[in-house]
């Protein structure tokens, strides 16, 4: 008996080959997991044939009817069962093909896979063709191939999604939660792709509808106005690398991660690498749980990007991450950075923390003041032990004269002067005398100066300006804080200059894995400069001697975790800038004026000019907004005006 039971068991352990319509069933789970999961593929199918329009009919929520036609170049009448046979395709014929992928579809699986757990239709004509061809397939089972009559390109039916894999099908969500899922796949597509046009409909209702257009068109119609007229657009060009689309201001950030949207050679894709770099972008703009937004077409040459690590192909890896990481966080920076003044250009007029500035006559300068100079003694007393408890007291004398000079360059040192504006003053007019000129400014244009002019402080904290477009609130503290930071990190200081460290007494021993250990071998200089003494004591241990000053207080071991696996995936560079600029914005918030520090309505005035003038000035240090806009509409409808 055990002798049969034993054989029995051998039997049932016999490699076999699986059956094709179970392979595709595989297949199926690992791409075709919801409906929005099969659009995406026959979208891309039709993308790939050259389509210039893309219809697509939904019935509840694509489970019962999914249905794809384009325009595109169709398929002839011998290629036709091949479409549906696993691992045939068009788009790849060697390896060489492979490492250099160019289109959307590749491995051949997913219209094989799609077949296998539905009931499909496939229906194409060829442009050369006299009449256009069907063939059905039945949970993979392949029907005599029938002529039709049709108009050029092809039109995919799948019916009854998972209606032969009844588990599958208990997983789906309601019909509401599918559709939405559906959307997004045509919204993504149709943001990759302004120049082709799409149609949704679901339930013969038109849910979307767009047609060949431009891109800032197309990401306005798809994300919304609103949303295209709070983003900055981002225009690239660097080597084998180029980067072009639209990114969210920070000021209009929203915690939510729905409008993230990257391309990589046209593919929509979700990777880490990229998102980092954005993050990285906005390290000191974003504040609090807010999630940075976008729409971005990164294009690269295709041998530099390996597209086949994931089954649904929404995942890359790049050859060189690194450099990828610093283009797309230098173009990010570069797009965010333009101060409020220079958001004039003539092909879009300024906006003022998200609010649009019409600008309908020339800009006028507004009428000057000469005054004395006034001069007020500043303590720098905090500044310099920031910078010798940071950088060491050999480099406290550059904090200190960059902190002197914060406002005006030619400063005397110890004094802090306020600048002129242009010409041959600025703003000291008492404050009466500064409300009876701002009905002067308030009817000039204020193209030259958008923050507009002082009026008053509140509680000291606070500024009140006067633009044209109505009330400007500032905050002081947030406001100078940016400066202060921006003129530091201009200013070179810490760069290629080790950071103060803290020797530690008793050196902390940590287990290291061999990542971490490499790590530490290949850049222990780059380690020291940013202030950490780490040395490889056995096979599998560091020995962590001395840390940064400032954070010496931190969790000593996790710290030093993270900034090893900085380094290993994000670059050595992107490392060491950010902890740099971390640094430089804790001294500049040490160094900025203070709440309660009574100012005159010059020196107010010259701390809006540089704002002006300074990049990203619309958020401080930690992403705090720096001002905000009232608009005569907005003060009209809070006092009930014209009601």
């Amino acid at each position: 008996m055990q002798a049969a039971s034993d054989s029995a068991v051998a039997a049932t352990r016999q490699i076999r080959a699986l059956p094709d319509h179970l392979v595709n069933q595989i297949a199926a789970g690992e791409v075709i997991e919801r409906p929005a999961a099969a659009l995406k593929e026959l979208i891309e199918n039709a993308i790939d044939a050259g389509a210039r329009a893309i219809d697509v009919e939904l019935k509840a929520g694509g489970t019962a009817l999914l249905q794809v036609s384009d325009d595109g170049h169709g398929i002839t009448g011998d290629e036709l069962p091949l479409a549906l046979a696993r691992h045939a395709t068009s788009k790849i014929a060697t390896l060489d093909d492979l490492e250099a992928v160019a289109s959307f579809g590749f491995r051949g699986e997913a219209l094989a896979s799609i077949a296998s757990v539905s009931r499909l239709s496939l229906t194409s004509r060829a442009a050369n063709s006299e009449s256009a061809l069907r063939v059905r397939a039945e949970g993979g089972v392949l029907h005599q191939i029938e002529p039709v009559s049709a108009k050029n390109g092809t039109t995919v039916s799948v019916a009854e999604l998972f209606f032969n894999t009844p588990a599958r099908r208990r997983f789906l969500k309601t019909e509401a939660t599918e559709f939405a899922h559906c959307l997004e796949a045509v919204k993504r597509a149709a943001l990759a792709r302004p120049d082709v046009a799409f149609q949704l409909k679901h339930n013969d209702r038109v849910a979307l509808r767009v047609p060949a257009q431009a891109r800032e068109d197309r990401v306005a119609e798809v994300l919304s106005r609103d949303w295209f007229a709070s983003a900055n657009r981002v225009e690239v060009v660097g080597g084998m690398l180029s980067i072009a689309g639209f990114v969210l201001r920070p000021n209009s950030a929203v915690s939510n991660r729905d409008a993230q949207h990257l391309f990589v050679n046209g593919r929509w894709v979700r990777d880490r690498v990229v998102l980092h770099a954005i993050r990285d972008a906005l390290r000191d703009q974003m504040h609090g749980a807010s999630a940075p937004s976008f729409v971005l077409s990164l294009t690269l040459d295709p041998r530099a990007v390996d597209v086949n690590v994931h089954p649904a192909k929404t995942e890359v890896r790049f050859r060189d991450s690194q450099a990828v990481h610093q283009f797309v966080r230098r173009a990010v920076e570069r797009a965010l950075s333009s101060s409020a003044s220079t958001e004039t250009a003539a092909s879009a007029a300024p906006k003022l923390f998200g609010q649009q500035i019409e600008v309908s006559a020339p800009v006028q300068a507004p009428p000057r003041f000469t005054y004395q100079p006034r001069t007020e003694t500043l303590d720098l007393k905090v500044s310099e032990q920031v910078a010798s408890f940071m950088f060491g007291a050999s480099r406290s004398h550059e904090l200190r004269d960059s902190a002197e000079n914060h406002l005006h360059p030619g400063a005397e040192r110890g004094k802090l002067v306020t600048p002129p504006l242009e010409g041959e003053g600025a703003f000291s007019a008492p404050l009466d005398a500064a409300r009876a000129q701002s009905r002067e400014f308030a009817s000039l244009p204020s193209g030259d100066h958008p923050l507009g002019f002082a009026l008053a402080q509140l509680h000291g904290i606070y500024i009140l300006a006067q633009n044209a477009q109505g009330l400007v609130l500032i905050d002081m503290h947030a406001a100078h804080e940016r400066i202060v930071f921006e003129k530091l990190r201009a200013s070179g200081l810490g760069k290629n200059t080790a950071v103060a460290t803290q020797r530690l007494l008793i050196p902390t021993v940590m287990q290291a894995s061999a990542k971490e250990i490499a790590t530490v071998e290949a850049h222990r200089d780059l380690l020291a400069m940013l202030g950490f003494d780490l040395s490889v004591t056995g096979t599998n241990t560091l020995a962590i001697r001395s840390v940064p000053t400032l954070l010496a207080d931190a969790g000593i071991e996790a710290l030093v975790r993270n900034v090893l696996a900085e380094f290993d995936e994000m670059g050595v560079s992107a490392t060491i800038e950010t902890a740099r600029d971390e640094l430089l914005s804790t001294m500049a918030c040490h160094t900025a004026v203070r709440a309660n520090r009574a100012l005159t309505v010059a020196e107010m005035n010259a701390l809006l000019r540089e704002m002006e003038v300074t990049e990203r000035s619309g958020q401080c240090n930690h992403g705090r907004p720096t001002w905000y806009q009232l608009t005569m509409k907005e003060l009209d409808s809070l006092f009930m005006r014209g009601r």
